[in-house]
């Protein structure tokens, strides 16, 4: 079954079980539609139902079933929340799920190759996608800003984004 990821659990909120939540989703609350959550460490997964749930600033806390205090939900923080495909709902022209993208190759128009999408970030404004290449000179990473305006064509059968931006060394 084919798992997309949501978000992820980064701190405790609290004494009584309750954990701070980075949520992918647009509204960052839309996380609380799915009840069941597919938690996922490198030493565990679980499938665990939300209890209670709030939005708390630009991020979400939720309090898991059975989960009721800081140290039994300390296995969870750093996780992170997958749900099944089948769960998410259809998406409408030029949307995307975020773990869609991520490993696609990011052209430029004129032709330049940046990278592979590694991950995405929440930026104040709008949602930044990062860009990383291990070329032969090294390293090099960019931070691209994943709005309509800069992702121009994304073309998920053949693994490539294009997009309207040039790194600032051009």
């Amino acid at each position: 079954m084919k798992r997309v990821a949501l978000g992820r659990i980064v701190g405790h909120f609290g004494v009584q079980g309750w954990l701070k939540v980075e949520s992918y989703t647009d509204p960052v609350e839309a996380i609380l539609n799915y009840r069941h959550w597919n938690l996922v460490t490198p030493a565990a997964e679980a499938r665990l139902e939300i209890g209670q749930g709030r939005r708390q600033g630009r991020q979400v806390v939720v309090h898991f079933e059975g989960y009721d205090n800081r140290e039994a939900s300390a296995r969870w923080v750093g996780a992170t929340i997958n749900v099944a495909r089948a769960e998410l709902p259809d998406l409408q022209e030029r949307e995307y799920y975020q773990d869609d993208l991520v490993g696609l190759v990011v052209r430029t128009l004129d032709g330049r190759v940046l990278g592979r999408v590694e991950h995405f970030v929440e930026g104040p404004a709008h949602g930044l996608m990062v860009v990383r290449d291990n070329g032969p000179d090294g390293p090099t990473e960019h931070w691209l800003p994943a709005t309509p305006q800069h992702l121009r064509r994304v073309d998920l059968p053949n693994g490539v984004i294009h997009v309207d931006w040039q790194p600032l060394e051009d």
